[in-house]
């Protein structure tokens, strides 16, 4: 059980990818925003695939069902995040379909809308969405967010049936996490306490939820930590993180570990625009740390954490990266060179892990169809 923070990713350690052009893989140019099958007149971005206790993927009724937040496009991308909800997408013959909304509307809860999470698929049968509960539903536009879950178990066609009523993971916020209940707020600069994503440890079994959070008693603005959420018999409970960026950067996103090769990796994502003042070199892309153990300590991937990063002249292409166990890499398009938004998925990507080194590899990853 995690008892103590044992990662601490540091300054120096983001200094040095100035000095070290082999520190992470460039991200291919995205030639184009592929809407695939997708809505026209929707966005999609944060996806993430429906994946085992493992970590890897699976089929729902033979098909490849994966889930991304999406929101009607209104002109400024900026509107999506106040409108999002998670949809279904099928990838059928290298294509993104639309399956509509994987959680039923009109019930009473007391969120506005829904932000990005995970899902798994257990031995039994049930299908279980974590995901953010973000804002709340007595005043339109905050940035209140909890980690919440909803169940649905497998009919005989292989398809999930009545989802349970939304319910939260946890309680409150613990004493190692700054709450991030404030309702008016500015993208990049609020708290966080959202993005849970689903981790069993092969070494004993146990279960637990990998979140983006802000680290507690901080004296920095730039304190994002990669919280952790450990499930006991009387429910999930919130222990102390695994890793923060205290001083380094704000927003550790979409935090989730995998394991591979006999080593945990924790992964997440950030924006050059959320690192210090000092460390704004550091580009916009996906970073880790590897461990022996989830006992720690978390060492830096590649010496300095970068494992992936845009190319310099489009250095937001792509954005929200998420690494399952086969170590496919899905993301999103975001802002093209011509400044214009993609809101589509991203083409897949697969990394090489050995140790404490990642890379990508040449040929992309191929879908499961």
């Amino acid at each position: 059980m995690t008892t103590a923070i044992t990662g601490v990713w540091t300054a120096e350690q983001v200094r040095a990818i100035a000095d070290r052009p082999d520190a992470g893989a460039l991200i291919p140019p995205v030639a184009a925003a592929d809407r695939s099958a997708l809505d026209p007149a929707r966005l999609y971005w944060d996806m993430w695939p429906v994946q085992d206790t493992a970590g890897q993927r699976v089929t729902l009724a033979g098909r490849e069902m994966w889930m991304a937040l999406t929101a009607p496009d209104r002109g400024d991308p900026a509107l999506r995040h106040f409108e999002a909800k998670i949809h279904w997408l099928e990838r059928k013959d290298g294509a993104w379909h639309d399956c509509g909304p994987v959680l039923p509307s009109g019930r009473l809860v007391p969120y506005e809308r829904e932000w990005a999470g995970s899902a798994l698929l257990d031995n039994d049968g049930v299908l279980t969405l974590f995901f953010t509960a973000a804002g709340t539903s007595a005043k339109a536009g905050g940035y209140q967010q909890e980690l919440w879950e909803s169940h649905a178990t497998l009919g005989a066609d292989g398809w999930p049936g009545e989802w349970s009523d939304p319910a939260p993971l946890v309680s409150g916020y613990g004493p190692h996490y700054m709450p991030a209940d404030a309702h008016e707020g500015e993208a990049g600069k609020i708290k966080a306490f959202r993005d849970p994503a689903y981790f069993r440890d092969p070494a004993d079994g146990a279960e637990y939820i990998a979140f983006t959070a802000s680290l507690a008693g901080s004296a920095s603005a730039f304190n994002g930590a990669l919280g952790m959420a450990r499930r006991t018999p009387s429910g999930w409970v919130l222990t102390p993180p695994c890793l923060h960026a205290e001083g380094v950067n704000n927003e550790l996103e979409r935090a989730h570990l995998v394991f591979h090769g006999k080593h945990y990796y924790a992964f997440w994502s950030t924006q050059t625009a959320t690192f210090a003042d000092n460390l704004r070199h550091a580009p916009g892309g996906l970073y880790g740390m590897v461990a022996d153990s989830m006992a720690g300590p978390w060492r830096p991937l590649n010496g300095t954490g970068l494992v992936l990063a845009n190319p310099a002249d489009r250095p937001q292409q792509t954005y929200s990266w998420y690494v399952d166990a086969s170590l496919t890499v899905c993301s999103f398009v975001d802002v093209m060179p011509d400044g214009s938004f993609g809101g589509v998925p991203a083409p897949l990507m697969q990394l090489v892990l050995d140790g404490e080194s990642a890379a990508l590899e040449a040929v992309p990853a191929q879908s499961l169809a």
